[in-house]
């Protein structure tokens, strides 16, 4: 299942580069290093207004935002402030050209999931339309708020304030592009919620052994390495079998703890649990495997009462819904479009 939902997202994020190194032209970015760059936009500065000429003073755009959705980010302090959150990998990117002390942020980079959902959630008319808010199950009159931090109960009586992409009314929405999974954890922490067993059946739960500590290389056993290859070999197919056999009994001879895969399905679902509300999934429907392990989670819901208020949908099913320029973005930077469009080159 790993390796198969590592193939979906590495082809994804191929085809999202591709896009980006097109779609960035004329705009203000740069690429990562390494063999497959990612395309990290920098935000245009307004230009100063041309009096002589009667041209008044551009708004402050961002590469990596749909114009409309940038503006009415701008106009809301609580939605800029996702912008707060530091690019993980930030300081192994180029400096910004235009503003070398800036710090790189998540919502600079093409593939940030949480750019997408605030693409098409903060775009005007998005939280109005009633055809989206009957899709997702919306009747509040409220707007979004993105990164809102969730109290789920701990039996101990504390809460785990985990962060939840996008709460919009009762509704709950984790956001997913190019991740690889949803993440694992051990069983002993998952099994600290309150209301664990009383939402899940356990042994339904998808499963797994987790390694306590960091898997080395084959050089990193000298004792092994060294003694059989201190001088050249002629069969390096012979060289690779015996570094690889190193490598395996060093895995089989790690520590391992029992733990759950699918953790931030689980610790989101006892969030809306906990809240009396629903909780829905969007992704893209070229991960096939982001489905699947949202079904086998689901599978252990117990009651169908919770289940109903769970739901998952893909940012292609949710196109045909959005705005007609929005829709546009979306094709040719992302490669989402909805059935029965035709889908934008990602090359020239």
């Amino acid at each position: 299942m790993a390796e198969k939902g590592s193939h979906f997202a590495s082809m994804l994020r191929s085809e999202i580069g591709l896009r980006n190194r097109k779609y960035a032209q004329g705009r203000l970015h740069v690429e990562s290093y390494g063999g497959a760059p990612v395309v990290v936009y920098v935000p245009d500065h307004p230009v100063d207004e041309d009096v002589s000429a009667g041209t008044p003073a551009r708004a402050c755009r961002h590469g990596n935002f749909f114009d409309a959705a940038y503006a009415a980010m701008q106009a809301r302090p609580e939605w800029m402030r996702r912008f707060n959150k530091i690019h993980a990998q930030g300081r192994s990117l180029p400096r910004p050209v235009h503003d070398p002390s800036r710090k790189w942020r998540e919502l600079d980079s093409s593939m940030s999931s949480d750019a997408l959902l605030m693409n098409v959630f903060c775009t005007p008319g998005v939280m109005e339309a009633p055809a989206v808010r009957r899709a997702l199950g919306v009747d509040s009159q409220t707007e979004p708020v993105f990164g809102w931090r969730a109290r789920v109960p701990l039996k101990s009586g504390r809460f785990d304030r985990t962060e939840v992409d996008m709460r919009w009314g009762g509704l709950l929405v984790e956001a997913k592009l190019t991740e690889g999974d949803f993440q694992s954890c051990k069983a002993a922490v998952v099994e600290t919620y309150r209301d664990f067993d009383v939402v899940f059946e356990r042994e339904l739960l998808p499963r797994l052994e987790l390694r306590t500590a960091r898997v080395k290389e084959a050089v990193e056993f000298p004792e092994e390495f060294t003694q059989e290859f201190e001088a050249p070999v002629e069969d390096a197919e012979v060289a690779r079998v015996f570094q690889a056999e190193i490598v395996r009994r060093a895995i089989e001879a790690q520590p391992v703890d029992a733990g759950y895969a699918g953790y931030q399905l689980i610790r989101n679902v006892l969030a809306a649990y906990a809240e009396g509300e629903s909780f829905c999934v969007v992704h893209d429907e070229r991960r096939p495997d982001l489905r699947e392990a949202w079904f086998q989670v689901m599978a252990a819901v117990k009651s169908a009462e919770m289940r109903v208020r769970c739901k998952v949908m893909t940012w292609q099913e949710l196109t045909p819904l959005l705005p007609e320029e929005l829709q546009e973005f979306l094709d040719v930077k992302y490669g989402i479009v909805g059935a029965g469009r035709r889908l934008a080159s990602a090359v020239d």
